[in-house]
């Protein structure tokens, strides 16, 4: 259990006589502000400051830190007010210890809320100075401790917050050994069994490895002796939670991490670590495209090292990290081993890069209208392979990167998902594919009689619009399947003289057992979707046999089947001939497919064309108001405006253009293909006559196109 003694006596390496005095100072008034307050765990809460002014004294943090971790739960869990600190420690140690504090008196609408105010406050402090997250941080890291003590669903809450949170930052401000230790504590929290099995494993791997690791070891050190290079040389142990993400993220097993092996050398000098690589390199064969140069480049948070991976005469991989003394501190403490409250010239480039980072998070948080959405300006910042966008309410949404305003839709709401026909994005209409950006506000226009249109499952991200798309469409597609196959059924039994009503039920249940269907619905399902043929089905279902007198060359096409253009998934409209109301059509009983409608006239249904088992004569309903795509071939003169007459005269003759290519024959003539949406042949004839008008077009020509193009 650790004491003030102790830490007075650590405390004199490097803080002066009067600042320990006042370090002391301040945790006897903690003591006697938390008397007779316990934790979780029954021990006294001073034992908590005073374990988090202990892993602020390894950084060696100044006197004003380690008074405000002494003090950093006076003024949230005693009562003590801000004003009597002030009055008693001074305004810097009292902005420490509220920039600390959280915020428990004010009422939040959600925890999720309360976690993003507490961060907002914690930044807003940290952008004054930066020693209240160090502060923080080595609070949680405590927590992260003693969480022994709490329910189970309280200690993964509170993992993840700090996984999601608060690791990320202990990265980003270089604190190495935090991040390092949070995650092992945060992995060992959520998944205990897991981080119990990679501990023994690797245990159970280390005592194969010992001999592998001296005798690289001895290697490398014989190598810098010849070379006459001073350095320390040491075996690296992977993290258990390193180990873990790197099998989940890369789907490596346990035993191909493990035949990495890691090496660091700590060298005097920058000049130093550029020789030990070269004779590293000499000594070992190198990896290509796996060298690093973080000294040249340092990363954001400051880190320097030059990384490489070689491979040695037995086929070992070795991971070997070269740095300076100065770098070994900054990679382990971060911003902490560079103290930035010395003069402007002792700041190194990491920490002014953590400075500026700090910087920024204070404009996102003056621009940010809420505590949410500040955090998730944060969590963008910290995590760049999610999006973050706005409903138009101002809620924010998280989304994987490269997701489409129908994630988004999905994401909202499943009904708004399915009924989703378009969108807005910053106010401006988008195509439903576009790729969301961060920041983005997102409006979804939806209309009641809208579904799921099978092509998006193209450019869908996430699993949440993928499955419901898949399961809207396997149900839509089921019920249209039972309705076709119902109507295709009767008009075969009515050209046979006969109803549903006529066949008794014994002949029905004879049916199902033949075709191993439970239920009349699921014959009807599998008649829609062209697995089976309705007049067979109607010749069985009237005797139950497969006897019977009635030749299906009685079936006449008196009663055709009227098609609206509306029935879904189960009836397409062929692309070789592209039919539209006013022809002549018939239905060709594609298996899988269910009808595909066709030309009368059509090359592709010739050979079907008399067989009452493939096919089906159709009508348009009268009452159609379906929009239909046709394709036309317009011979014209090439000059300049012509395409904007045409596109002019589609216009008035209220068509649409979904299509538009032009092909240049010679210098004068050209031939443009259009893709049209009219609502049949009476609307196509119509447009035709517009276009005729136009000065320069001298033929049009309604495409079909081959055979096989179905």
């Amino acid at each position: 259990m650790p004491t003030i003694d102790a830490l007075s006596e650590r405390l004199t390496q490097y803080l002066s006589h009067s600042q320990i005095k006042q370090v002391c100072r301040a945790y006897y008034y903690a003591e006697q502000a938390h008397e007779g307050q316990r934790r979780r765990s029954g021990e006294p809460y001073i034992i908590h400051p005073l374990a988090v002014a202990n892993i602020l004294t390894e950084m060696h943090l100044d006197h004003q830190s380690l008074m405000a971790a002494m003090l950093h739960d006076v003024i949230e869990d005693t009562g003590v007010p801000k004003a009597a600190l002030a009055a008693q420690f001074g305004d810097v140690v009292t902005d420490l210890v509220d920039g600390v504090s959280k915020l428990t008196h004010i009422h939040f609408e959600s925890k999720e809320e309360q976690q993003a105010e507490n961060f907002q406050k914690m930044a807003m402090a940290m952008a004054k100075d930066i020693r209240v997250i160090l502060v923080k941080l080595a609070d949680r890291l405590h927590n992260m401790r003693t969480l022994g003590s709490l329910k189970p669903d309280k200690r993964r809450r509170i993992a993840r917050e700090t996984l999601d949170i608060y690791s990320p930052i202990a990265n980003r401000l270089g604190l190495n050994s935090v991040r390092v230790e949070m995650e092992e504590l945060c992995f060992e929290a959520i998944y205990p069994m897991r981080s119990e099995m990679i501990r023994k494993a690797v245990k159970a791997a280390r005592g194969h490895r010992v001999e592998v690791v001296e005798n690289i070891t001895a290697n490398i050190r014989n190598r810098l002796s010849e070379s006459g290079i001073s350095a320390r040389v040491y075996g690296r142990e992977k993290h258990l939670y390193s180990i873990y993400s790197k099998m989940r993220d890369q789907r490596k097993s346990l035993s191909d991490i493990m035949d990495v092996y890691g090496f660091r050398i700590v060298a005097d000098s920058v000049d130093d670590c550029y020789r030990i690589l070269g004779a590293m390199h000499g000594l070992f064969k190198p990896v290509p495209g796996r060298f690093k140069d973080y000294i040249a480049i340092p990363k954001t948070n400051g880190y320097q090292s030059l990384h490489t991976t070689l491979i040695n005469q037995s086929g070992v991989p070795i991971e070997i990290q070269i740095r300076t003394e100065d770098m070994e501190a900054m990679a382990n403490h971060g911003i902490a081993a560079h103290w930035l409250y010395k003069s402007e010239s002792d700041q190194t480039s990491g920490t002014q890069r953590a400075r500026q980072w700090v910087q920024s998070l204070l404009e996102l948080q003056k621009n940010a209208g809420s505590p949410i959405e500040f955090v998730e300006h944060v969590k963008v910042d910290l995590f760049p392979e999610e999006i973050y966008v706005f409903t138009p309410k101002g809620k924010i949404m998280e989304l994987p990167a490269g997701s489409t305003a129908v994630d988004f839709a999905y994401a909202v709401h499943t009904d708004v998902g399915n009924q989703c026909i378009a969108c807005r994005i910053d106010k401006q209409l988008a195509p439903l594919s576009a790729r969301l950006q961060n920041g983005q506000t997102i409006q979804v226009v939806t209309a009641p009689s809208a579904q799921p249109n099978p092509a998006w499952l193209n450019f869908v991200v996430t699993g949440k619009a993928r499955s419901n798309i898949r399961n809207y469409l396997k149900t839509q597609r089921r019920s249209e399947s039972v309705e076709l196959g119902k109507r295709l059924l009767n008009k075969a039994l009515s050209a046979l003289g006969k109803t549903m009503d006529d066949i008794d039920a014994a002949h029905i249940e004879l049916v199902l057992n033949e075709t191993e269907k439970e239920t009349l619905e699921d014959l009807f399902e599998d008649i829609g979707a062209g697995n089976r043929m309705a007049p067979l089905m109607a010749r069985r279902l009237l005797v139950a046999n497969r006897d019977t007198d009635l030749d299906l060359k009685a079936i006449q096409d008196n009663s055709r089947l009227a098609i609206k253009g509306t029935e879904g998934l189960v009836v397409s409209f062929a692309k070789c001939c592209s039919p539209i109301p006013g022809d002549p059509i018939l239905g060709h009983v594609s298996s899988g497919r269910g009808l595909v409608i066709h030309t009368e006239n059509c090359r592709n249904v010739e050979e079907y064309r008399d067989n009452p088992e493939k096919c089906v004569f159709l009508s348009w309903d009268k009452e159609i108001s379906s929009e239909f795509t046709v394709d036309l071939k317009v011979y014209m003169e090439n000059r300049r405006g012509i395409i904007v007459d045409v596109a002019a005269a589609v216009n008035l003759a209220e068509a649409n253009i979904e299509k538009i290519s032009v092909e240049e024959q010679d210098a004068r003539l050209s031939v443009t293909y259009l893709s049209l949406s009219v609502q049949g042949r009476k609307h196509l004839a119509r447009t035709i006559r517009r276009l005729r008008t136009i000065r320069g077009v001298s033929k049009i020509v309604r495409i079909k196109y081959p055979k096989a193009n179905q």
